[in-house]
């Protein structure tokens, strides 16, 4: 099964697969309310191609606007983006790193000055670790957050520095405390409640229908694992 998705990976490219896939998935079911997406194979594409890794970030940047499109013209309401793990930021080249948030700052510049969100409704949430960004991004995502945060027509998650251990971990942290502090009694836990301290445990949609990993491949890499489960 593997072979095969690596396969048409190839043979469709990266980002037309989205599209495949997306398609297959709504003429068997009725529209899905929340899509995620892995992103993954920016890197792969630009090796194939001869070229450094920032050009296969760069390209798969501007293919990521072009699905995001075709999910809200669709009627999906809720797309959620892993961008940039926990493990990107441990492994990757201190090089390479700097390349992403070049790129990344570019992109938050380019959506900041975009009408398309407040033409869409589209409430932009940024999920993950931030004081493992750089301060420039993380003053970027909170003028993109705060600019937004009226909109609830539609809602996007940026997965910046994310990990879904840490996501579950950073639940029970603040679980204890609202129950140390009376605001929660423990008894009344279930996993409903637990799922409202998630990081997307204040939308309406917070978990996905369909994951798509971008590069065919078949692993979900610590990506929302309790909303997956």
């Amino acid at each position: 099964m593997r072979s095969l998705w690596r396969t048409a990976a190839k043979l469709l490219g990266v980002y037309k697969l989205y599209e495949y896939l997306l398609e297959r998935e709504v003429q068997r079911a009725p529209v899905p309310a929340h899509i995620a997406f892995i992103l993954d194979g920016n890197r792969r594409w630009a090796r194939e191609r001869g070229l450094p890794p920032t050009a296969g970030h760069r390209w798969g940047a501007r293919r990521v606007e072009e699905v995001l499109k075709w999910c809200y013209d669709l009627g999906v309401r809720t797309v959620t983006l892993y961008v940039l793990s926990t493990e990107n930021l441990a492994r990757r080249s201190k090089e390479e790193l700097e390349n992403i948030f070049e790129i990344l700052s570019e992109k938050l510049d380019e959506v900041m000055s975009s009408e398309e969100l407040s033409k869409r409704k589209v409430r932009v949430k940024v999920i993950g670790d931030r004081s493992l960004l750089p301060p420039h991004i993380v003053s970027k995502i909170e003028q993109l957050e705060e600019k937004t945060r009226g909109h609830r027509e539609r809602f996007l998650n940026l997965a910046l520095a994310y990990g879904g251990r840490r996501e579950i971990v950073d639940a029970v942290r603040r679980i204890v405390q609202d129950a140390l502090s009376g605001r929660l009694d423990p008894e009344s836990l279930d996993e409903k409640i637990f799922g409202k301290y998630l990081y997307t445990g204040d939308q309406p949609y917070p978990e996905p229908d369909v994951v798509i990993r971008t590069s065919g491949e078949m692993r979900i890499s610590n990506f929302l694992l309790w909303q997956i489960a």
